[in-house]
């Protein structure tokens, strides 16, 4: 885990992120292929994930935490506190747990809570056309943007593009297809609020055994 203020790159953080992964899939026993069933995602890609090969989508993220049952928190190496009253996060600037796919640079807040109702990330988009991503985002949930800096565009399934300039915001279902990319000559930068989607089972093997 890089210390605050420090910046892993790219590729040391996708590997990282994939020894979380298996290490969260082994902790439950699981092989590759029950893991593959349980996540929803696909037998090859969770085991480039896990080799450090490939830099999961938000949207694949989501589904590995509900599939192994584990919080998100703790694909970025935090050890969140369990739940509480009162309870609160303060994350200084910079200081947040960062994870890189295509035209979005990420950075997790609020990562020392666990089970949290939102999940807040501050995000860097270097995406400036469509061609960056591959497929529409949607999985579990509710979203909300705020756009901080720059200019944004929101494409949807659903809508007409939605273009968003600094202070301006929108609130969406995730289960709608979208995607967004900055329209000013600098990468726009944004607060991105997403809840957390429905709960998993009881527990991973629980899933398993119920089959």
């Amino acid at each position: 885990m890089s210390t605050p203020g420090t910046k892993n790159s790219p590729e040391q953080s996708a590997s990282d992120l994939g020894r979380r992964v298996k290490r969260a899939r082994l902790a439950h026993d699981l092989t590759l292929e029950t893991a593959s069933r349980l996540c929803g995602v696909s037998r090859s890609a969770l085991s480039k994930i896990e080799n450090g090969l490939m830099s999961p989508t938000f949207d694949v993220l989501q589904k590995i935490v509900r599939g192994l049952q584990i919080d998100l928190a703790e694909l970025f190496g935090a050890a969140p506190a369990p739940n509480a009253s009162g309870r609160r996060a303060l994350t200084r600037r910079d200081e947040g747990q960062r994870h890189a796919y295509r035209g979005y640079q990420m950075e997790l807040l609020a990562t020392e809570l666990a089970h949290k109702a939102m999940l807040p990330f501050r995000i860097r988009i270097s995406a400036h056309t469509l061609d960056a991503f591959d497929d529409w985002g949607r999985h579990e949930g509710e979203e909300f943007l705020y756009v901080i800096s720059g200019s944004v565009c929101l494409y949807s399934e659903l809508y007409a593009p939605t273009h968003l300039n600094a202070g301006d915001s929108i609130y969406f279902d995730s289960r709608t297809g979208h995607a967004a990319i900055s329209t000013s000559e600098v990468d726009a930068e944004v607060l991105w609020m997403a809840t957390g989607g429905v709960p998993a089972p009881s527990s991973a093997r629980d899933a398993v055994d119920a089959d």
